[in-house]
């Protein structure tokens, strides 16, 4: 949530920061509800210091026994306007809070500014896309032989877009977590196992609700009102709502596998089939509480471990900074580390590290007590995936690919793969 203390000192400046994330956005309205809110509740305690007045003369004309029924009728009727300016203040209120949480979080200064994700700036890349001199296959048709996935009896149990791993294709899968996880603890993240289901009001604080709603599975009954995780940034945000940490506790650094799930992979083209684009998939997240100070600090931290996770698959891949419109809601600075998938001829998105600033701890009031005895400050939050792990299922596979449709496993998998140097069906 962006500080309304923002808009009332420089509205022109933050709209048009706002507008390179959004060019719909207007904050007209917000500071017409600002300004009444203001209004009301200045008249409001106007009222009241009258009233006290009035109830204060009140007394000293009972102690000398003069007729108060024209004072004590006033009061009434003050005591009816302040009642009914206080029910309007709320209702105000209602409006106002929903209409700030419709605003994204405010872009860095340094970010270009663009609605074209063509327009992403490539600020580093490692390796080289793998040549083939033979006709290769994309992990579909790798699939036909290794018999990794069914995709097929997937949709027969839960539809189209849920995948279900078969053999190899699971332990695969769970090596891959194990060996992310495994990096992420030794980089000094403490690990989690969150709940996959989460409270509506951790959902808001994430920055998911309102805007996202319809893009998230929910349990919506008598007894649950419950959202399926898209991420666990969420739960993991969640844990320190309404809390307020210690200076010393500074920096929180924590990474959780989960399941995660999303409704918009519905949308996925002819060519993101398989593993591209699913309801579910698996991730490793990193997730972290930070002084404001120490914020960029720790972002340059997450991508390094991030990118130690690729480097250790011998993977090749780029990072590019989002421009303004291609950033998450919540989010002030992202990079995104995407491989090269040669099925797709294209690079995809396996992990991205996000600088909310304060934006999340506004929302779920998180705050740090700087010193003893210091007013609280908003913590920054920051997240990124540790990774994901379908697509990078999908680079692995294509990126290690034989002539004979066989696929080498990389060495850092293979302890946990009983020593298995290849896939071969």
């Amino acid at each position: 949530m962006i500080d309304i203390r923002l808009i009332r000192k420089d509205r022109s400046n933050v709209e048009a920061k706002l507008k390179t994330k959004d060019p719909q956005i207007d904050l007209t309205e917000i500071c017409n509800l600002d300004h009444q809110i203001r209004e009301h509740k200045t008249k409001v305690e106007q009222l009241k210091a009258s009233r006290n007045e009035v109830s204060q003369k009140i007394g000293e004309l009972k102690r000398k026994g003069e007729d108060v029924a024209a004072l004590m009728k006033q009061v009434g009727a003050s005591a009816d306007e302040i009642h009914a300016l206080d029910h309007e203040v709320t209702k105000l209120e209602e409006k106002f809070n929903h209409e700030l949480a419709q605003l994204p979080n405010l872009p860095m200064d340094d970010i270009k500014v663009s609605h074209d994700p063509k327009e992403n700036v490539v600020i580093k890349e490692f390796g080289k896309k793998p040549a083939f001199d033979f006709a290769f296959k994309n992990h579909v048709e790798l699939n036909e032989h290794l018999n990794l996935f069914d995709f097929k009896r997937g949709a027969k149990v839960a539809g189209a877009g849920w995948p279900v791993y078969i053999g190899m294709g699971a332990r695969l899968e769970w090596a891959l977590i194990q060996y992310m996880m495994e990096t992420q603890i030794k980089n000094g993240f403490t690990p989690f196992l969150p709940p996959f289901l989460v409270r509506r009001e951790i959902m808001f604080g994430s920055g998911q609700l309102p805007k996202f709603e319809k893009q998230l599975f929910k349990i919506t009954d008598d007894d649950f009102d419950l959202f399926l995780i898209p991420t666990s940034e969420v739960p993991l945000n969640g844990l320190h709502v309404d809390e307020i940490l210690g200076d010393d506790q500074l920096p929180l650094k924590y990474t959780a596998y989960t399941p995660c799930f999303r409704r918009e992979a519905g949308a996925a083209g002819a060519q993101e089939r398989g593993l591209i684009r699913m309801h579910q998939f698996n991730k490793v997240e990193m997730f972290c509480f930070t002084k404001p100070e120490e914020s960029m600090k720790v972002f340059d931290a997450m991508m390094a471990s991030a990118e130690e996770i690729l480097q250790g698959l011998e993977m090749h891949y780029r990072n590019c900074l989002l421009v303004t419109g291609d950033m998450s809601f919540a989010a002030a600075r992202t990079i995104d580390i995407e491989v090269w998938l040669p099925g797709q001829n294209r690079y995809y998105e396996v992990s991205s590290v996000s600088n909310c600033t304060d934006y999340q701890a506004r929302r779920s009031n998180i705050r740090y007590r700087p010193q003893k005895d210091a007013k609280p400050e908003f913590v920054h939050t920051l997240n990124g995936s540790g990774l994901a792990t379908s697509r990078l299922m999908v680079a692995l596979l294509e990126n290690n690919q034989n002539p004979d449709g066989t696929v080498n496993i990389p060495a850092v998998l293979q302890k946990y793969l009983g020593g298995q140097s290849k896939l071969t069906g």
